[in-house]
């Protein structure tokens, strides 16, 4: 009994002291990697910030950066180009996204609670949004990964400079994997969008090369940020070649901030160590850039490729359920699967129909959408008794993934076989996919109509008041 209750005694005493740790992070390497004198500190970074402002670039539309975190000696002032950017913009958070350099680990560690501390004073956690963060990804607190961490720390001072009251979501990966990566940009694609938040990546460069080797090297991986290149830059991270400490923060930043396509970056500065006096044979990468969103008129799309991968999901994650009543988990190839978009799932055995259904809004990434719409096709469409095991064989699946409904005013905009149709009035909504007028052989009158009664209302509700939207869809099987 006494071993029992002084086990309870111990787990207690430690689970305290975890909770104690999310207090205040005091700075470790204030006066190693950047002064330590309050009043000197904040004269350094502002004469860096002033010497970095550059009016031919802007702030709008800018989701994340990409800054150094060695010692400001030699990489401060290729930081403070990207943080003049945001000087005094509106920002609520900053998720910090480190790498651990001193301990080992898998996955990522969100600091929940308290705050950091530097010498310009303390920035507070922004905890609920760290809550968020770590449910939606499954991440929780390890003490051991920020406690003599520095590609964090050293981040703070400027923000407290450069956006005075921002608070700060700490988040530290581990050996960076594809799962963990995805998991991390999955996650900040699923809480971050309708906030006020600045999502910075904390990396060096190419490490300890010569200057000639390692200006190449950086060039080769700057041209691979610029084009957003993240599966060549997660398959060159998951092989630990030398080209970023912090890559696998970097890649969930580029695909968090692409949310459909290609997000646009602008390359602030690039320096090495040698600039600031280290020698030329040894020196370290140092990059500063900007990632905005996609450009307005970049139109979606999927290659061959990624609709494959889409159908085998699709059908998968029917197998598994109809066999043993589970959700498959998954993680997808490619990273355009992780683009928040509407999709439908149609079932069909010997071409008639068996269950369609799906989400209108993007709510979820993709991959997700069409796990989630599968399942309910074949289990909760209302018209149909659920697909049995018996008729898994030889079913047949289409997709049809979703661009954003358009409200209209005058139907003639609509034309048959591009656009899907919505319809509604009150609470009454029906949808229609661009497929169906044309295997219906419809006209656009009788596709109007049938979508109002797909909705429950009168056939004639498009003349007299009902709200009509099209959409397009890329449809697959």
């Amino acid at each position: 009994m006494y071993k029992k209750n002084l086990i309870v005694a111990l787990s207690v005493i430690v689970l305290t002291s975890v909770c104690l740790s999310q207090g205040i992070r005091k700075a470790v390497w204030a006066g190693k990697f950047y002064e330590g004198r309050p009043e000197v500190l904040e004269k350094q970074i502002d004469s860096m910030l002033k010497m970095s402002e550059s009016p031919g670039h802007t702030n709008r539309g800018l989701k994340a950066l990409i800054v150094p975190h060695a010692g400001y000696p030699y990489s401060g002032q290729v930081a403070a180009y990207a943080y003049s950017l945001v000087k005094g913009a509106d920002y609520d958070t900053a998720v910090i996204i480190g790498t651990s350099h001193r301990y080992g680990f898998q996955g990522c560690s969100i600091y929940l609670q308290g705050g950091y501390e530097t010498p310009l004073g303390i920035t507070k956690i922004d905890e609920e949004l760290a809550k968020k963060l770590s449910k939606a990804s499954g991440f929780g607190y390890i003490p051991q990964a920020h406690k003599e961490e520095h590609s964090i720390e050293v981040q703070i001072p400027f923000l407290q400079k450069s956006l005075p009251g921002v608070k700060i979501v700490p988040v530290i990966m581990g050996i960076p994997s594809k799962k963990t990566i995805f998991r991390l940009a999955d996650a900040m694609a699923e809480i971050l969008p309708g906030k006020k938040v600045l999502v910075i990546a904390s990396t060096d460069m190419s490490h300890y090369l010569s200057k000639k080797e390692a200006n190449t090297l950086d060039s080769e991986t700057i041209g691979l940020i610029r084009t957003s290149d993240t599966a060549t830059l997660i398959n060159k991270i998951e092989k630990r070649e030398n080209i970023m400490c912090g890559g696998g923060g970097v890649v969930s930043a580029l695909l968090y901030s692409g949310e459909s396509e290609s997000p646009r970056v602008e390359i602030l500065r690039y320096a090495d160590s040698s600039a600031a006096g280290g020698p030329s044979d040894r020196v370290v990468g140092y990059l500063a850039a900007a990632v905005y969103s996609p450009p307005a008129n970049t139109k979606f799309s999927l290659t061959a490729d990624e609709k494959g991968e889409l159908l085998d999901l699709a059908r998968s994650a029917v197998n598994r359920f109809v066999r043993k009543n589970e959700a498959i988990t998954y993680e997808p190839h490619s990273p355009v699967l992780l683009s928040r978009k509407g999709a439908f799932v149609t079932l069909k055995k010997n071409q008639l129909l068996r269950g369609c259904i799906g989400y209108i809004e993007p709510v979820a990434p993709l991959y997700k959408t069409v796990i989630q719409a599968a399942i309910y096709a074949a289990s909760q469409d209302m018209r149909f008794k659920p697909v049995s095991d018996a008729e898994l064989k030889g079913l047949d699946i289409e997709i049809s993934v979703l661009s954003l409904p358009q409200k209209i005013n005058d139907p003639d905009f609509i034309t048959v076989g591009k656009h899907g149709l919505i319809i509604s009035k009150g609470s009454k909504k029906g949808l229609l996919l661009p497929q169906v007028p044309i295997e219906q052989k419809w006209s656009r009158k009788t596709f109007l109509q049938h979508t109002c009664l797909k909705a429950g209302l009168p056939r004639d509700a498009w003349k007299f008041g009902a709200d009509i939207f099209i959409f397009e869809a890329i449809v697959f099987h």
